[in-house]
């Protein structure tokens, strides 16, 4: 049970963070009013700059961290239709998908944990949610994304809860230029889609961007069909040292259930929906949210910044479940963000400052009658201290409180308070002895607190799920020459109280289905990925990944086992030629090793077979116009996209066999 905590309490540890980040921008090193200097192997003028991962603009090579950037370019390259398509098999990232949307796991977790350790932004935005749902990334059509940046491992201290296995950060378009776009395509079973953008010049100061999208299909399994679309406008100011912004979004997901299968029926036939359930063939979901968001910059002089965030989210949730029971659930989540940014020029490099408060206040109201508010507030610093032009180390640390004012008719009929605390800190060296190569060794704390669900659905001898916490450790190396990357990292992650979904754990008071949401004995996960890219030639370019994870229980009754879910084993290899000006062809092959299915803590079942996907585009260029055409699951392999353990019989979700996709655009 969580500990009760005074006002008081709250506002002097915050006050203390605050207080240490001003000490040490106060007390920092002389600074040059020239900029920043180079010496013979070392240049200031590397690698593209990335502007959320860090919380600040800076450059991957410069972050003690393992970040991977998929710009618009290897997006437009791959032939793919969605974000989901983009991100399969990229740093280490396993998806499950019970064909009702995928989930994101990074650095060993399960489906159902992946939702709440990976932390998903589009652009500084949390996209997860107050509840256990995935966050709805298809969300974002693929012509609003410039860029995706995906940090792998924990940043507690940048970022907080929820970022335990790493951070996904999309990065949309800004209005930077005038012009526009249309796409059209169509494919395998009746998928039709059309997206627009525009964007252009108001004024000297204003400029506008705007965009839409519209997704229907019947998908691969019966009774499985969606109807999607989107709309987005936003307005933007510049003038000198001042920013801003305003943007509001809606997005709609109409889409039928189709249920799980026994391992027999998915044998028999992996396209057919479950008919065994009494609702099977009415069953939805209909998920409709709107949000807004607006954003201000003041740059103060040539060192110091400003900016501070609002973002508010609203979304409904309706349907009919397998057994013919109608929910209508809403959650709001409302986020205010400031935070300040120094980068000052020292004659040893960039020292670079963060620091800044998050908080938020989400709201959640279930058809059960379970509804929760959860009001979250943190503060964090961290700084990156040059000890020399080609050695640089990173130190922060945050403070996070969280207070849940639950209510549930089985657990907690009368409503119960929680109040609770996690805090992380870090410590990182980064090393770049020249312009090509890079060594980082980096320790970061991370924590999570329970979900709404996970906290409602507990035995009945646990009143509040503890915080889950853990550290991570991680040391990398990266060689970047003319015509090379090279990525190679290690790690190990530890953690304590994780939060998960047991089986086997007493069913709560009232409970539906047998198991309860526990804290599980500690953890730990082992890990190294190498990551290759080779510009061959002008025209050709290859590249390769691969990721070992060893996670396993260590403390407990299934001591020494195996964590569910988990592929020991993954990796991905492409190619791109460019037979012409006008033609290129990519391909690239992902491998999911063999993994025991979700929930079987014991590892009692066989493991699910591994498997490989194959994936084909040929694109055609011409002008401002793109034709592309993309066959996803070449072979058509069979295997199962998501699985659940369970004593009443296991539950097996099908992968989308060969879909083909051709897609038509034109940019003016």
């Amino acid at each position: 049970m969580g500990t009760q905590a005074r006002p008081s309490n709250k506002l002097s540890r915050l006050a203390i963070l605050i207080g240490s980040a001003l000490t040490l921008s106060a007390s920092t090193v002389t600074y040059a009013a020239d900029s920043p200097q180079t010496d013979a192997g070392v240049t200031n003028t590397v690698d593209e700059v990335i502007t959320i991962i860090g919380r600040s603009e800076n450059t991957p090579l410069n972050i003690a961290s393992n970040v991977n950037i998929i710009d618009s370019a290897a997006i437009e390259m791959s032939g793919a239709t969605t974000l989901t398509e983009v991100l399969r098999g990229q740093s280490g990232i396993q998806i499950s998908d019970s064909n009702s949307g995928a989930v994101f796991a990074m650095r060993g977790f399960s489906a159902s944990q992946a939702a709440n350790n990976t932390l998903i932004l589009v652009d500084g935005r949390r996209l997860n949610n107050i509840d256990i749902a995935a966050p709805s990334i298809n969300a974002i059509p693929l012509n609003q994304i410039e860029r995706v940046e995906i940090l792998s491992g924990s940043a507690g201290v940048l970022y907080g809860d929820q970022a335990v296995g790493g951070v996904i950060n999309i990065i949309t378009k800004a209005p930077d230029s005038a012009g526009g776009g249309i796409q059209l395509s169509g494919g395998s079973f009746d998928t039709y889609e059309g997206k627009a953008d525009i964007s252009g010049a108001i004024s000297d100061t204003w400029r506008y961007y705007a965009a839409a999208s519209y997704n229907q299909g019947d998908n691969y399994r019966d009774h499985n069909a969606n109807k999607t679309s989107s709309v987005l406008g936003r307005l933007q100011y510049a003038d000198g040292p001042q920013d801003f912004f305003v943007e509001a979004s809606y997005y709609d997901n109409d889409r039928e259930l189709a249920g799980s299968l026994t391992e027999e029926q998915i044998k028999e036939n992996p396209r057919q929906s479950n008919a065994t359930s009494p609702g099977a063939f009415d069953s939805y979901m209909h998920e409709m949210t709107t949000a807004a968001r607006s954003g201000y910059k003041h740059q103060l002089n040539d060192q110091w910044s400003l900016g501070a965030d609002v973002n508010y989210s609203e979304t409904l949730i309706t349907g009919l479940n397998d057994w013919g029971t109608s929910r209508r659930d809403t959650r709001s989540l409302l986020e205010f963000t400031p935070k300040a940014v120094a980068n000052i020029a020292t004659e040893k490099g960039d020292l670079n400052i963060v620091t800044g408060i998050d908080l938020s206040r989400g709201e959640s109201e279930f058809s059960s009658g379970r509804g929760n508010v959860q009001k979250l507030a943190s503060a964090y610093v961290q700084a990156t201290v040059p000890l020399s032009k080609s050695l640089s180390y990173v130190v922060g640390g945050r403070y996070a409180e969280v207070t849940d004012e639950l209510v549930d008719p089985n657990a907690y009929v009368n409503g119960v308070e929680l109040d609770q605390d996690a805090h992380a800190f870090e410590l990182g060296l980064n090393y770049r002895p020249s312009t090509s190569h890079r060594f980082y060794l980096r320790a970061d704390d991370n924590f999570r607190f329970a979900k709404v669900d996970e906290q409602a659905y507990t035995p009945a001898s646990v009143v509040g799920l503890k915080p889950q916490t853990g550290r991570s450790y991680e040391a990398g190396w990266d060689w970047t020459p003319e015509s090379h990357t090279l990525r190679l990292s290690a790690y190990r992650l530890e953690l304590e109280d994780e939060i998960v979904f047991d089986p086997s754990a007493e069913t709560p008071t009232g409970g539906s289905f047998p198991g309860a949401n526990v804290n599980a004995d500690a953890s730990r996960r082992y890990g190294v990925s190498a990551d290759w890219d080779w510009q061959l030639s002008d025209k050709v370019q290859l590249g390769a990944e691969y990721n070992y994870i060893d996670a396993e229980f260590t403390e407990g009754l299934n001591e020494g086992k195996q964590l569910s879910w988990v592929a020991e084993h993954t990796g991905r290899g492409y190619f791109s030629i460019d037979a012409n000006q006008n033609w290129q062809v990519f391909s690239e092959v992902v491998y999911t090793g063999e993994r025991f299915i979700e929930g079987d803590n014991s590892n009692a079942d066989p493991k699910l077979d591994s498997y490989w996907l194959t994936n084909l585009a040929v694109n055609y260029t011409r002008d401002a116009w793109l034709a592309s055409l993309r066959v996803d699951n070449l072979f058509d392999e069979q295997y199962v996209s998501a699985g659940y353990y369970s004593s009443w019989g296991n539950g097996y979700y099908a992968g989308t066999g060969r879909a083909l996709r051709l897609t038509a655009s034109y940019r003016f």
